[in-house]
């Protein structure tokens, strides 16, 4: 069984209970149970193909594109099943935003890539559309760098301000939990620092579950970490807890870099 605890009693956005994940033959997740608390950030930390990826992506049902995908056990949002409590994935994947590894902006304005959800939801008012732009743009501290150029192309930009946009543009349509995986791993160390302030900023209104292989990263931003190894969560628990006394040996020589 895992080790897992909590340093304070916030409700529970996110549940998972006794989760299985295969990819035809191959199992990748194997038994997960763990909470995801409200607004609070909490980090999966484990060596490459350990499924932390897998995991998080189960939370917006992306892996359904597949047809090799076989899911068991349950997965909640507000204590509703995800596959079982009449959820429509659409429905879904608003309350639930991603933010993936490399920042994949669309090859439109910074304008149209911000208001690109809430179009789809059907809000056509211009007025609104413009106060959803900067509303979001200032949530992802993007604004003040894109005001004046809104129009131009969302291509021209840094790879930084590019995976700010993609946070503003899953902000623009009013998530409740966004998932992160690996949101720094293709920045470099200046637009990594702003990222990581951002997540500081982001935790005050939203539920942050990201994936990391940089555990300094882990230590710096999350309230709440969890590690896993070849698909089964071995401990998790408040950070500060799990990277000075884990309580598992095989967190501990993760952690110290014994392997991994």
């Amino acid at each position: 069984m895992p080790i897992t605890d909590h340093q304070e009693q916030k409700p529970v956005k996110l549940r998972a209970r006794n989760l299985d994940f295969s990819y035809g033959d191959k199992k990748v997740l194997d038994g997960i149970s763990m909470d995801i608390f409200a607004e609070q950030a909490t980090a999966i930390i484990g060596p490459s193909g350990c499924g932390k990826s897998t995991f998080l992506k189960c939370f917006n049902r992306i892996h359904e594109v597949s047809s090799e995908v076989r899911v068991a056990g349950d997965l909640e949002i507000d204590g509703v099943d995800i596959f079982r409590g009449g959820i429509h994935e659409v429905e879904l994947r608003r309350r639930v935003g991603m933010v993936f590894q490399k920042p994949n902006p669309f090859p439109k304005s910074i304008y149209e890539n911000v208001v690109f959800g809430p179009k789809l939801f059907g809000v056509r008012d211009r007025d609104i559309l413009d106060g959803i732009a900067e509303e979001s743009l200032r949530k992802a501290a993007l604004w003040d760098e894109v005001k004046d150029r809104l129009k131009e192309s969302a291509m021209s930009m840094s790879g930084g301000q590019q995976q700010r946009l993609c946070i503003a543009r899953a902000l623009a349509v009013n998530p409740e939990v966004l998932l992160m995986d690996e949101p720094c791993s293709a920045l470099d160390p200046i637009a990594t620092a702003k990222i990581e302030e951002l997540i500081f900023e982001l935790k005050k209104e939203f539920t942050v579950l990201m994936v990391t292989h940089n555990m300094q990263q882990a230590a710096r931003v999350s309230d709440y970490t969890a590690f896993f190894w070849l698909g089964r969560l071995i401990e998790m628990g408040p950070t500060e807890r799990i990277f000075t006394n884990p309580r598992d040996r095989m967190t501990e020589d993760y952690i110290s870099g014994r392997f991994g």
